[in-house]
């Protein structure tokens, strides 16, 4: 029996994402609330020496890194599942969108709501542009479509959607992207959902 130990955020969209592809896979993982006291510590910087969340402990095998983590437990533990389509051209097309996950949803939405809600030191009016460019780009991909790729839903999903959802917390509004909040809502009707906790609303948002 595989035993699994996460450490992440509450809060953590990264973490988020592994979450709900752990719950969606049914897999148990005991959760190791990793703020940032623990992530400063040594035996957490034994586990990544970057002290970013989340990382995953897999029967002593340790994966940083959350789209990693979901690429680990889709391989390992649900290869035929579909998360991740094992056609080359849809497998392909989802490691593009976990690169927009880590690039243009990262430094755009995510960032945002770091410095409304965390004070993070980054720069709100380049998260707002970045934001600004990918959003509809994100709603031109979406319009007619269910999901991100293909005909059901994949690690592309799941890596896209907390911080998407978490827009208006940065005070990024989404009601100009009427396919964005559809898919959204189709991601909260999957079986194993798990909601992010809700933080207050700007109020330009």
């Amino acid at each position: 029996m595989s035993t699994l130990t996460l450490y992440g955020s509450e809060l953590s969209g990264h973490a988020h994402r592994v979450r709900l592809l752990l719950s969606m896979l049914k897999l148990e993982a005991e959760w190791v609330e990793a703020g940032a006291d623990v992530r400063k510590r040594e035996d957490f910087m034994a586990l990544n020496p970057l002290g970013q969340i989340p990382v995953l402990v897999d029967n002593g095998t340790v994966i940083a890194d959350s789209n990693a983590i979901l690429i680990w437990l889709a391989k390992r533990y649900a290869p035929d599942s579909g998360w991740l389509p094992q056609e080359l051209l849809k497998e392909v097309q989802v490691h593009q969108w976990l690169a927009k996950a880590a690039g243009e949803i990262r430094y755009g939405v995510a960032s945002a709501r770091l410095i409304r809600q965390f004070n993070a030191p980054e720069n709100y009016d380049s998260a707002v542009n970045v934001a600004g460019k990918f959003l509809p780009q994100f709603e031109a991909h979406l319009a007619g479509r269910q999901w991100l790729v293909g005909d059901r839903a994949t690690l592309a999903d799941l890596a896209c959607y907390a911080y998407v959802a978490c827009a208006p917390e940065g005070g990024i509004a989404l009601r100009a992207y009427p396919a964005v909040k559809s898919w959204l809502q189709r991601v909260e009707a999957l079986p194993g959902f798990i909601a992010l906790p809700a933080l207050p609303l700007p109020a330009e948002a």
